[in-house]
Order: structure tokens, then C-alpha cells, then sequence
């Protein structure tokens, strides 16, 4: 069996953080060089997309199972709250910020009913709002998370365009919602905007080069789900992930809980994600690979500079004069 893990911010995690197991892995095994790119463009080489845009919305609404994209426009409209800063427009991403179920189905219920018959919004979780769009909209934009903390005001769309007169008239709509005004009151940050980004139809994906995909993240779920691979949400521990799983065959696995408290300079959060992976993820495999329950396991660093890939089997292991460095040193 070979087992892809692919880990964004692996190597941007602060001065100190340890990881000995998979230390062991990238040291012992053979690597190789890409280009530094992030999780959503690495996804979209992997299923082969081409051409076809890299449609968050669309994809969302496919791995949470709440119906069919079909061949409708959709776009993440995620939840953001957005600060004037002097000259500067900067984006608190919903991942920031403590968000209820009631909350987000309240706001989207008022945008609904303002928008109604432009725009559809659906609540997939607190944090991850999808939109139906009858107009398509030339919005390219990024994920909340990538622009956290900062300047955005290039980023909107331009003033003479018609998603840019959604987004005004969402932003005073929500401006005036009571579940703002009582954020404001609890001296919580408001929920001043929706973000529009991965606009676009569900796209047409080859057959999957792994059997199944395991994430948190609905995009690599999605595209599973459309390639007609196994898909479901990442297990507690590889030890669960490994208990549930045949012996043959490439699987993905989605490591990415580093993304957020990175993207938001949460360095302690950092560390403890870090500590998290190696207990319940490196270690694991690693005993699973010297134990020749895995075949191979394989490490990608997506966004770290030139996008490497560390491959290593049973047999790498007893290389012992390749001695582990610590992470620091591979960025």
C-alpha cells in the first residue's frame, strides 16, 4: 500500500517544533523538487483539471452530500469580517473567528431573501458558505485563509462590475443584521462581508490516481467524489485510518491542520498541531512502514520552496547514516 500525505506549511512551522518520526521519514527517504504552490493549485495538477478552473463552490457542495452541482454556477461566499486599517483593507477569514450554526443560517437566510432569485447562499458549515450564482461572475480571487491579515482592497472587484455591487449591498445588508449588532455588543469581530472565490461549474475529473482521499478540507473531497475515488472525512489517527483500510493501492491523506493557526501567526497553536500530527499521523505510519504493513509512504510539502516530495520505503529505514535534521532546516 502507498500512502500520500500531503502536509501545506510543514516547513513554515516556528523555530523549535519538533517531529521525530517524521524527521526519520524525509531524512531516510529520496526527495524530489516541484514548484512552491498552494494546497488549492497542487490539487488542481493532481486531478489533472486543466484548463478547468479549480471550482471551490461546486466542490464543497459535492463532498458535503447536500445535492448535485450539476451544471449551475456555484462560489464559496464564505463568512469574513473586513477591517479598514488607515489605507488598508485587511480580512479576518472566518477560520479566526467564533462562528454558531444559528448565526450563519440567520445571516444567510436575510441574504437570501435580499438577493432572491440573483444569489442562493447555503450554509455547509459555520465557516463555509456556498452560493449559487444565475449570473456568472469574473471574480478570481483566493481563499480567505490565504489572504488573512492582509490587504485586500485589490483583491475586490472592480466598482463599475456587478459583484461588486453584490458585495455593497451584502455588506450593508449585514452591517444592520441583529446578529452583528450583537456580535458588536459581546465585542466580537462582525461578519461585515461574504468572499466570494472558486467560482466556476462543477469541472469534469479523470479518474483519481488514488483509490481513496481522506480531508477535512471539501475540495480534495469533492474532487474524489466527481473521480469516482473513495472519499471521507480524515480519521482521529492513522491508527483508525489504517484499522478501516485495504493493504493494496495508493490513498491521499490531507494533513493540513497547521494551515490555520499559521495563516493566523498563532505559533503555540502551531507547535501543538505539530505535536498532534507526529503522535497521531508520523508515528504510526512509520511503525506501519517498518512493520511492512505500508509499501511506501510519501510526504509533499506543497507550499514550501520548490514544492518538495519525500519518498521513502521499508528499506530506506536502515539508512542510519542519514541522520534526521530538524524542520527548520529544510525551509
Amino acid at each position: 500500500m502507498h500512502c500520500e500525505l500531503i502536509v501545506p506549511g510543514l516547513f513554515a512551522t516556528p523555530a523549535a517544533a519538533r517531529a521525530a518520526s517524521l524527521e526519520m521519514l524525509l531524512a531516510r527517504g529520496r526527495s524530489s523538487q516541484g514548484e512552491s504552490q498552494t494546497l488549492g493549485r497542487w490539487l488542481h495538477d493532481a486531478f489533472d483539471l486543466g484548463e478547468q478552473p479549480l471550482a471551490a463552490g461546486a466542490l464543497t457542495l459535492a463532498a458535503a452530500g447536500h445535492g448535485d452541482p450539476g451544471t449551475e454556477c456555484w462560489a464559496r461566499a464564505d463568512p469574513v469580517h473586513l477591517r479598514l486599517m488607515r489605507d488598508r483593507l485587511i480580512l479576518v477569514p472566518g477560520a479566526a473567528m467564533s462562528i454558531s450554526g444559528d448565526e450563519a443560517e440567520s445571516l444567510c437566510d436575510a441574504l437570501n431573501r435580499h438577493f432572491r432569485g440573483a444569489l442562493e447562499l447555503r450554509v455547509v458549515d459555520p465557516q463555509r458558505w456556498i452560493a449559487r450564482i444565475t449570473d456568472e461572475l469574473a471574480i478570481d480571487s483566493e481563499c480567505p485563509l490565504e489572504l488573512a491579515g492582509r490587504d485586500v482592497d485589490l483583491s475586490l472587484p472592480g466598482r463599475a462590475t456587478r459583484s461588486h455591487q453584490l458585495l455593497n449591498e451584502a455588506q450593508m445588508l449585514l452591517h444592520a443584521h441583529p446578529v452583528n449588532e450583537a456580535r458588536e455588543e459581546r465585542g466580537e469581530p462582525v461578519l461585515n462581508s461574504v468572499w466570494l472565490w472558486g467560482v466556476g461549474r462543477a469541472p469534469r475529473v479523470r479518474r483519481a490516481r488514488w483509490q481513496s482521499v481522506c480531508a477535512n478540507d471539501p475540495l480534495p473531497l469533492g474532487l474524489a467524489r466527481l473521480a469516482g475515488a473513495r472519499y471521507r472525512p480524515l480519521p482521529p489517527s492513522a491508527s483508525e485510518w489504517l484499522a478501516r483500510l485495504p493493504d493494496d493501492g495508493k490513498h491521499l491523506l490531507v494533513l493540513d491542520a497547521l494551515r490555520t493557526p499559521l495563516a493566523l501567526s498563532l505559533d503555540a497553536e502551531a507547535r501543538e498541531s505539530l505535536a498532534a500530527l507526529e503522535r497521531d499521523w508520523f508515528a504510526p505510519l512509520l511503525a506501519a512502514l517498518r512493520a511492512g504493513r505500508i509499501g511506501m509512504v510519501t510526504v509533499h510539502v506543497p507550499d514550501a520552496a520548490g514544492g518538495p516530495s519525500y519518498e521513502t520505503i521499508r528499506g530506506d529505514l536502515r539508512r542510519f547514516w542519514r541522520r534526521p535534521k530538524a524542520l527548520e532546516r529544510y525551509a
